[in-house]
Formats: C-alpha cells, structure tokens, sequence
C-alpha cells in the first residue's frame, strides 16, 4: 500500500512538471506516429545578463574608484600608502596587490585629475 502511494505521489509530481516548465515556454513536435506534441523549451546554463551586467559595473566601479583616488591623492602618496599596506597583515597585503596602480587605473587618474584641480 505505501509503495502505492509513494509510485502515485511520483507519478502527480511528474504530471505537474511538465505544465510548469511549460510557462516558460514550449516547441510543438512531431513524434514518429505523426502526433504533434507540446515540449518545453530547453534552457541553456549560462551565465544570466543580470549577473553579467552587474559584474560590469562592479569591475567599473571598483577601477573608477581607484582612478579617482590615485588622482586625488597623487602617485607619490598613493605609493606610500600602497607600501603602507604591503608592511601590514596578510589581508592589507592583499588588498596592497588589488590596488596597484596598473594601466587603466593611470589612464582613468589622467582624465579624472584636471577636473579635480
């Protein structure tokens, strides 16, 4: 009785999945006896836009933040600072060879330093 149960219990969940996924969206198929049958649209694993999008705006904001900050304090103070960090604890250390001044930081302190001053 409770294998019966447990096999009807299944057999609903299984009914109930199929309507689901297909609020999603669905593709009309034709199966080997000529029959059109409705089937849910596959989806990809992929990485969602909203994720990639905010992964954007962190990395921009986080070079503009640099940017802004090597422009507003100079690079000779910057570099002090960063040697600062790099004398402190294993995460200071860390964060002193994130905020190494590179490239696009530079280029973002020369554009952002006239508008400052």
């Amino acid at each position: 009785m409770v294998e019966t149960q447990a096999e009807f219990a299944k057999r609903i969940q299984t009914l109930g999945r199929k309507p689901a996924d297909m609020t999603k969206g669905y593709t009309t198929v034709v199966s080997h006896d000529g029959l059109l049958t409705a089937v849910p649209k596959r989806r990809v694993a992929a990485v969602s836009s909203g994720r990639l999008k905010f992964l954007v705006l962190v990395a921009i904001g986080f070079f503009g933040f640099k940017g802004f900050v090597l422009a507003a304090l100079g690079p000779l103070s910057y570099k002090s600072r960063l040697e600062m960090l790099e004398q402190g604890t294993v995460f200071e250390q860390a964060g002193a060879k994130v905020l190494v001044i590179d490239p696009l930081t530079h280029a973002l302190a020369e554009v952002v330093g006239p508008i400052l001053r």
